[in-house]
């Protein structure tokens, strides 16, 4: 095993038995309902946020950690682990300011270490992805510069396609007009978002109908990958059969070496809604 450790945020959504597994420390985001404030992942689980935001009346917010979280984290390897390098790998900062607090963690630690900060330019399992490597590849033995040099050939070959399953939440959340959201919900227009090679979610298209849908995906990837060997996790917020089917269409069409399951959490489920889908797939 080589001296690297890997920090992480909980918008990476890796399920927390690999975390322990492969030794991934987690800084958790906060979400609040009104005046009520919780940990992401830590004191509220995803089963419960989800319990939440179908009752309440308005979205909850989010806020990053704060810097004195991350230099806690830091400081607590550097204290076990004398000698040990940190690769910490944090949401896109196109979409939070938590790239920019773990910076500013780094710099507030009582004796400098060695601290790099990456910015994933990208969400959930997107971002899960990245630190799931790096760990796996720092528990094999590989060094820093092979792990930096694998997370950046990650990020330009990585593509990822979400579909919502209904359009209330990102018309809460601003994302579309009140008017879009109902003539979409009567038209039954499913909406297909990517998160685009600088971290920022954007359109990709609008389907009528969740079959077409779902195709639509699986074509998006074979322009992306034609026949190549992929390795792909499904997503889900609040586990729903949008996902396994979608996942299901994507084994039947796609050359699928591996298969992944995550649960997405607060942060982007927040504003996708429950019964979310999403598709992360590379190169294998």
């Amino acid at each position: 095993m080589s001296g690297i450790k890997i920090v992480t945020d909980s918008t990476a959504d890796i399920p927390k038995r690999v975390r322990e597994q492969l030794g991934i420390e987690m800084v958790p985001l906060k979400v609040m309902f009104g005046e009520e404030s919780y940990l992401d992942g830590v004191s509220i689980t995803n089963d419960q946020f989800y319990g939440r935001l179908a009752s309440a009346a308005s979205l909850p917010t989010t806020s990053q950690p704060s810097p004195g979280e991350f230099t806690e984290v830091y400081e607590k390897l550097q204290k076990k682990f004398p000698r040990s390098s940190i690769i910490s790998i944090h949401l896109a900062s196109a979409l939070s300011g938590t790239y920019q607090s773990a910076i500013l963690g780094s710099s507030m630690m009582e004796e400098p270490g060695d601290v790099t900060v990456i910015d994933s330019k990208s969400v959930s399992y997107g971002l899960g992805m990245l630190a799931v490597k790096a760990a796996e590849m720092a528990v094999a033995g590989a060094t820093k510069d092979e792990i930096l040099a694998a997370i950046e050939a990650i990020q330009k070959d990585m593509r990822m396609y979400f579909l919502v399953d209904t359009l209330e939440y990102l018309q809460k959340g601003g994302r579309i007009g009140r008017a879009a959201a109902l003539f979409g919900s009567i038209l039954n227009i499913k909406p297909i978002l990517k998160v685009d090679r600088d971290g920022v979610v954007s359109p990709v298209d609008k389907v009528r109908g969740t079959k077409k849908a779902m195709q639509r995906i699986i074509d998006l990837f074979k322009e992306d990958f034609g026949g190549e060997m992929i390795d792909m996790t499904v997503g889900w917020t609040h586990k729903s059969e949008l996902a396994l089917e979608l996942a299901a269409l994507a084994q039947s069409q796609l050359n699928v070496r591996n298969i992944r399951q995550t649960d997405i959490g607060a942060v982007i489920g927040t504003h996708a809604g429950p019964g979310a889908a999403a598709l992360f797939i590379t190169r294998v």
